[in-house]
């Protein structure tokens, strides 16, 4: 007789910083009994520029931390981390090590029809191909138009502490995070390109970008599909789960855990809550 396992202990989540709070808020969602444990890496934050050899190594070091607090899998919720670590993280690591890039490319291959494809991300993680490799490994006769958008990130941050309102209100923030117009004309002068590409699907490269659906397929154009990574992640890590019969027990109510590299932990908690649609509650900083 088949009898059913569970496994309460918290997924491990990391990022350079807080996008990778759109991933947690997907997995909150899809997965609503698991516990999270997050891991902001703000004192390094941003690693798009860095060399792929410096990010590999901060991968490697906050899976071997992650690990230590238990965790039964890990989710590099960073497209630029996932690009330059997740092999070298999954050959090191006993628990499963999921990355960003795989999911989204997955996705975007799956529903282009004119198999025209854009992909907007951190330089960092279009100088490594990731994505253009990842959907030409799933279909060869896919065009790939990736294009670095590196201030996005500073327009989403920025965007986000402008939307006021208490924190009810933050279930719908996408449509409170506010753009100022000039930074519009940075989001079109990006994007204009691509739209000329004739692509039908984007793939929102950083998890930065979710929060700026709005803005980006205002200047796209609804006949371009948005992939998120951070949605599509989510489901690879419930589809391993209940692979594993690692899912926690029905009824198991979670514990959310928020760490940050970074000294001023009462901004990752005011600014995080914002991303994670959620209050988080205390954060602990912590020095690797």
């Amino acid at each position: 007789m088949d009898t059913e396992h569970f496994d309460n202990r918290p997924i491990g989540v990391f990022d350079s910083g807080y996008g990778g709070l759109t991933v947690a808020r997907a997995l909150q969602k899809r997965l609503p009994e698991e516990s999270i444990l997050y891991f902001g890496d703000s004192a390094r934050c941003p690693y798009g520029p860095r060399d792929q050899a410096e990010v590999d190594g901060f991968v490697q070091q906050i899976c071997t931390w992650l690990v230590g607090r238990d965790v039964k899998m890990i989710v590099i919720a960073c497209n630029t981390a996932t690009a330059a670590g997740l092999a070298h993280a999954q050959e090191n690591f006993s628990v499963p090590v999921v990355g960003v890039v795989e999911p989204g490319a997955r996705a975007a291959a799956h529903t282009t029809l004119n198999r025209r494809v854009g992909v907007i991300a951190t330089k960092g993680t279009v100088d490594s191909n990731a994505y253009s490799d990842a959907i030409r490994h799933i279909d060869a006769g896919i065009t790939v138009f990736s294009t670095a958008t590196p201030r996005f990130v500073e327009i989403a941050e920025q965007g986000v502490r402008m939307a006021e309102g208490p924190i009810e209100n933050y279930t719908s923030l996408a449509s409170k995070v506010y753009i100022p117009p000039a930074l519009q004309e940075i989001a079109r002068e990006y994007l204009e390109p691509l739209r000329r590409c004739d692509i039908d699907t984007l793939v929102l490269g950083c998890t930065h970008f979710p929060l700026l659906k709005a803005l980006i397929g205002g200047v796209v154009g609804r006949d371009v599909t948005l992939i998120s990574s951070a949605r599509e992640a989510a489901r690879d890590v419930s589809e391993i789960l209940a692979r594993r019969q690692a899912f926690a027990a029905p009824g198991h109510v979670p514990c959310h855990e928020f760490f940050t590299t970074g000294t001023d932990v009462e901004e990752f908690r005011s600014f995080g809550s914002r991303v994670f649609r959620h209050p988080i509650g205390d954060v602990a900083h912590i020095d690797l």
